[in-house]
């Protein structure tokens, strides 16, 4: 297979992401090399601690920096990993003296590093699926608390497993077998990892959800398995890091995988930027040349002609100093959200060819069958029973709560009835329904605006393509379709509100839906912009014979568009018909401009004694 067939197979992210991450495990091998042929052994002491706690710092960033949830946690993994590899490595001779009453299924290995880390990794899924499964239910500021809650939990077995863990007294006799190049090579596949995970299925939808959770369900996104991937993939790279750490130190307790060294990893992260691998690695140097100048003055003595006295806790300060002057002047870090990027080219003109129309051959029908919403007492929607064909435009209008049933379908919350698509109910569920062929907008716009224009719609395309590459491509002909493709390697925040709205439809379509759902797509477009989308939809609906449902309130756009019209009232259907039918049907006309205009355009006489419900509104 030739080189350039070879990279066609090969996704422009991967391809980005890949040559952003052999870059820096280049400066990371330069600055080993350096230190290796030109520093003593203190400096590469210092370099291979600094490996370790990157592994360690990209660990949490892993899981921090895509989901969006802060963890304290991640110092407990670096724990575990310290003392499973303690206990796999240490000499059995020295293990019967300094752990007598060690369970016997966890005695005498005397394995190499290598093999126990194999180990570890293997134990750190296990643990990451067993501790994420509940945690992860959580979102926000809970699921930061409780991973702080963890991190308590763990140093509390570890101090009180004292048959295992030697308690709150040193584990010592761990082999240091862990050296400059071992530590550098493993923060280099961490780096790589990191790096790539960003851009996997799991990686892009973890993103979504951070920046937008309802959104990130309209388009198919699992928030709790991309989360619990994150946090897995996280957890494994803190072990790992803490396997390096037991075989550097030799000797360690539970207090150093305490609240102190979560701490540093945090500061590290929070100082380099959370959002990138390229802030994990800038953060970890920084924040370790800061420590080694500070500890200069910790320890008190004659400094630079002065006699200090001793200062304990003066590097801990520093650290939450620097990282509240980051916070102030830069909140997303030194380096925010910016990767390298170096094979990022504006355009992607050859992806943006587009592909055979997709047709639904068969006519497929969506049902909302006695769906009811009640909210504390008042009832939303009553007792309404739609349904909607492929290959159709239908508009829903109403002087109160006229886009109330299509949202409930979508939202999948329901009092009361079911839903069904293709004589299927389904369980009431944002992402099940993307996924089972229906897809939306919002009326306030919902894009994930850290994220590019491109990747806002490979995360919709993800759901239904079969690898990235094909995401890529089909994400593309969206935006072309939409006019967005020159804008596709900016941030989706940066976009005006137009083209937010565009982008918005793109991404829908990008799923390859069965049934289009638009809540409101004109609000705020001009009139130029109104008539563009007009000629977008009836172009999508002509190609993929899909069914369109439109809650609008621009009665033009709705009158030249649809083909049925249905007028919801008070949670109620009064109207289901043609434009033509609808604008003179008398309960339309009543809810719209009141009961006395109604008679009036239907040749009827006003009784005496009624008011107008224009009057009485």
């Amino acid at each position: 297979m030739s080189e350039g067939r070879a990279r066609s197979f090969m996704p422009a992210a991967f391809r980005n992401a890949s040559a952003d991450a052999l870059c820096m495990v280049a400066m990371l091998l330069l600055a080993g090399l350096i230190v290796f042929f030109f520093g003593g052994a203190a400096m590469q002491r210092v370099v291979t601690y600094a490996a370790i706690m990157l592994t360690a710092v990209l660990g949490l960033q892993i899981f921090s920096g895509n989901s969006g949830i802060v963890s304290f946690g991640h110092a407990a993994f670096v724990g575990l990993g310290a003392y499973a590899t303690g206990i796999l490595t240490m000499p059995a001779a020295l293990q019967r003296t300094a752990l007598r009453d060690l369970p016997q299924f966890l005695a005498g290995y005397e394995l190499p590093f290598f093999a126990a880390l194999a180990v570890v990794l293997v134990l750190a899924i296990v643990i990451g699926l067993l501790t994420g499964t509940p945690l992860l239910r959580l979102s926000g500021s809970s699921a930061s608390i409780a991973t702080l809650a963890m991190l308590i939990i763990v140093y509390t077995l570890l101090v009180a497993g004292r048959e295992i863990t030697r308690g709150s007294q040193p584990f010592y006799g761990v082999p240091r077998e862990v050296g400059l190049w071992t530590a550098i090579g493993v923060a280099s596949v961490a780096l790589v990892a990191a790096r790539l995970f960003r851009e996997t299925a799991f990686g892009l939808a973890t993103r979504a959800a951070a920046n937008d959770e309802r959104g990130a369900a309209a388009v198919g996104v699992d928030q709790r398995t991309s989360r619990l991937a994150a946090w897995v993939v996280g957890a494994v790279a803190a072990m790992a890091a803490g396997a390096m750490m037991a075989q550097f130190l030799g000797a360690f307790s539970p207090r150093d995988f305490y609240f102190d060294l979560g701490f540093t990893l945090l500061a590290m992260l929070i100082v380099g930027g959370m959002s990138s691998s390229l802030g994990a690695f800038a953060g970890v140097v920084v924040t370790i040349v800061v420590i080694e100048v500070v500890r200069r003055f910790e320890g008190g003595g004659e400094v630079f002609g002065l006699h200090l006295p001793v200062l304990f806790g003066l590097t801990q300060g520093v650290l939450a100093i620097a990282m509240i002057l980051v916070i102030w002047r830069r909140p997303t870090g030194l380096f925010g959200e910016r990767e390298l990027n170096l094979l990022r080219r504006p355009g992607r003109q050859a992806a943006t060819v587009p592909a055979a129309p997709l047709l639904h051959a068969e006519r497929d029908r969506l049902t909302a069958d006695h769906l009811s919403r009640r909210y504390a007492g008042v009832v939303a929607v009553d007792d309404v029973t739609l349904a909607f064909d492929t290959d159709s435009i239908t508009g829903i209008i109403g002087p109160n709560g006229a886009g109330i049933a299509p949202r409930q379908m979508i939202g999948g919350e329901p009092s009361a009835g079911s839903v069904s698509i293709g004589g299927s109910v389904r369980r009431a569920s944002a992402f099940r329904f993307a996924r089972s062929g229906v897809a939306r907008t919002f009326q306030n716009i919902r894009v994930f605006p850290q994220m590019t224009v491109l990747e806002n719609v490979v995360v919709a395309a993800r759901s239904v393509e079969p690898d990235l590459a094909s995401a890529e491509a089909a994400a593309m002909r969206e935006l072309s379709r939409m006019g967005l493709e020159k804008f596709a390697d900016q941030p989706a925040a940066g976009l005006a509100y137009g083209q937010r709205r565009r982008l918005e439809v793109a991404r829908a379509l990008a799923l390859k839906p069965r049934f289009l759902l638009l809540d409101e797509p004109a609000a705020g477009m001009n009139a130029v912009e109104t008539g563009e989308l007009v000629s977008i939809l009836s172009a999508v609906r002509t190609e993929r014979r899909i069914g369109v449902v439109l809650i609008e309130h621009d009665m033009r756009l709705v009158m030249n568009l649809c083909e049925r019209i249905v007028v919801i009232d008070h949670g109620r259907v009064i109207a289901d018909g043609t434009p033509a039918e609808v604008q003179k049907n008398p309960a339309v006309i009543a809810a719209y401009l009141g009961s006395r205009t109604a008679r009036a355009k239907t040749g009827q006489e006003t009784p005496a004694n009624e008011t107008p419900a224009s009057e009485t509104a």
